[in-house]
């Protein structure tokens, strides 16, 4: 028997797919179909109140900074307070509203699906931005960030707007 099999030296069996990689990627389509889901909850973006913005400081929607291997996520939190009595005061300042976490692109759907419906008054539609003074050495870093962000966030039903250059990605 053994000269029948030295006869298949050179060809390899293709491998079989490991069950391990496609519980894998199940689990990976289960979870973003869980965060599309999610997403669908806040209506849909509406252009004419997200386009009239032109500054970081007026924006009021999530928004990313771009960084070589990691991002800054932007998130206004709603005023608990519903009267317009001292809006933006010292009493009640849109500051102590805003908190930033660093974020690995991998779990940028994860974080994305955690901000509350409150905070995204003109809907689905996040702004992005690259960090500013990049050195010249992690730029390729950081529009690799941009260009999986993007994709994350297309992925997700998530309209990306670069506020800077005024147009959506």
């Amino acid at each position: 028997m053994a000269p029948l099999l030295s006869g298949c030296k050179g060809h390899t069996l293709p491998a079989l797919p490991n069950e391990a990689s496609q519980q894998v990627k199940a689990n990976h389509a289960a979870e973003l179909n869980a965060q599309r889901l999610q997403i669908e909850q806040i209506p849909p973006p509406s252009k004419t109140r997200f386009m009239a913005v032109h500054n970081f400081d007026s924006w009021e929607n999530p928004y990313l900074t771009m960084q070589d291997g990691s991002m800054q996520l932007h998130v206004t939190l709603a005023d608990a307070n519903t009267t317009s009595y001292g809006v933006g005061g010292m009493l009640r300042p849109v500051g102590a509203r805003r908190q930033v976490l660093t974020i690995y692109p991998e779990k940028l759907g994860e974080a994305i699906t955690s901000i509350p419906q409150t905070a995204w008054p003109y809907g689905r539609v996040v702004a992005v931005e690259e960090a500013h003074k990049t050195p010249a050495s992690a730029e390729p870093g950081v529009r690799r960030t941009m260009e999986s962000a993007v994709a994350t966030l297309s992925d997700l039903g998530i309209v990306v707007y670069d506020l800077n250059e005024g147009n959506l990605r």
